[in-house]
């Protein structure tokens, strides 16, 4: 066999907050055939949503002891103290894996990702079988990656010194460019001709001829994901981000412009009008990303709440365990200065949504 076909291939999983990233990655492991596949989960904040929901999912190919959590921070901006001991730990794993797949935060350039399977521990082991962008195509339809560009050329107008870089924008084109496939989602809520003018600005974006596949609720085929054989890690150099462009001498990427928040509150009387609250406060302080679980009064399922924007999904997804508090708890996504000056207000806000304080654990 050769060095290359005795490697782990790894599928990275990358897009913008609320893509759609932990609803394709579930679908793929519950119809994975028979592969056993590892999953490697980063987020940004403090509590972990995607993690919890795919740790014990109910497939053989989702056992909670395949699933690692990264929470310390970015896992491009923690290359060394994360992503390295974490594959060396899956590669020396005695039950050899088919498969690792990476989900990064929704913040992440993949570019520094990619290029880690080039340090030595991690490249006789493995190799990156594809780099695959998830597009939120109606979020892109409504225009909520682009600049102003008019309002932009006016301010720099009125002061040339003033720096107008978009991190929306930016980050998005970034994800773009280290893809090996584009997986546009939410294409049900868009027509069919706001869905060629998504895909005309993806390939623009892209700046390279690339796949482009659509997937209703995350549903697709492992074989469309999986097999890519792209070995991404030899091509990453010529698909740089906007940070490496800017800062050839190598300064760190950062996430200064994103801030999150965690908010608690006790059980929820009612979902419909916990999710008109939510709303309200998503639009009064500009959050980009809302999710975590909310405890329903009368109910022994926890509710799962995802919001983009102003679109919000709530849906019962497991019992509560045995010992665990029935509370509400999420964590809000957005610009830095939006959650820095708005925090007080986001925090009482979602708090007076709950009927109280935390209640009782589980029986």
């Amino acid at each position: 066999m050769s060095q290359t076909l005795s490697k782990i291939p790894v599928t990275v999983v990358t897009g913008f907050l609320g893509a759609g990233k932990t609803t394709l990655i579930r679908h793929l492991l519950e119809n994975a055939g028979g592969r056993r596949i590892a999953l490697v989960i980063n987020e940004f904040g403090d509590l972990g949503v995607d993690g919890d929901i795919l740790a014990g999912c109910g497939v053989e190919t989702c056992r909670e002891e395949d699933v690692v959590e990264l929470t310390n921070g970015c896992i491009c901006c923690t290359v060394a103290d994360d992503f390295v001991p974490t594959m060396r730990m899956l590669l020396e794993r005695r039950d050899r894996l088919d498969h690792i797949v990476i989900e990064t935060s929704g913040l992440a350039l993949p570019q520094p990702l990619v290029a880690a399977f080039n340090w030595p521990e991690v490249k006789t082991g493995a190799t990156v079988d594809g780099v695959v962008t998830v597009i939120d195509a109606e979020a892109v339809a409504a225009g909520r990656f682009a600049a102003d560009e008019d309002k932009v050329r006016a301010q720099r107008a009125a002061d040339p010194s003033l720096d107008h870089d978009d991190p929306l924008e930016e980050l998005f084109e970034d994800q773009i460019r280290a893809a090996d496939l584009l997986v546009l989602t939410k294409t049900d809520l868009i027509d069919a001709a706001a869905l060629a003018r998504v895909k005309a600005e993806i390939e623009t974006a892209a700046g390279r001829p690339l796949g482009i596949v659509t997937a209703d609720k995350g549903r697709l085929p492992a074989d469309v994901l999986l097999g890519l054989t792209a070995g991404t890690e030899d091509l990453i150099h010529a698909r740089r981000s906007h940070h490496e462009i800017e800062h050839e001498g190598g300064e760190m990427h950062d996430h200064d412009d994103f801030e999150s928040v965690v908010a608690t509150a006790g059980e929820i009387a009612d979902v419909e009008a916990f999710t008109a609250g939510l709303r309200e406060i998503v639009a009064a302080h500009g959050i980009l990303r809302l999710k975590g679980f909310a405890a329903v009064q009368g109910k022994p399922m926890r509710l799962l709440v995802q919001a983009v924007g102003g679109r919000i999904e709530t849906y019962f997804d497991r019992p509560f365990r045995p010992g665990e508090a029935r509370a509400t708890k999420l964590v809000a996504i957005g610009l830095h200065d939006a959650i820095e000056d708005g925090e007080a207000a986001i925090l009482a806000g979602i708090a007076a949504l709950g009927t109280g304080p935390q209640v009782q654990a589980a029986e």
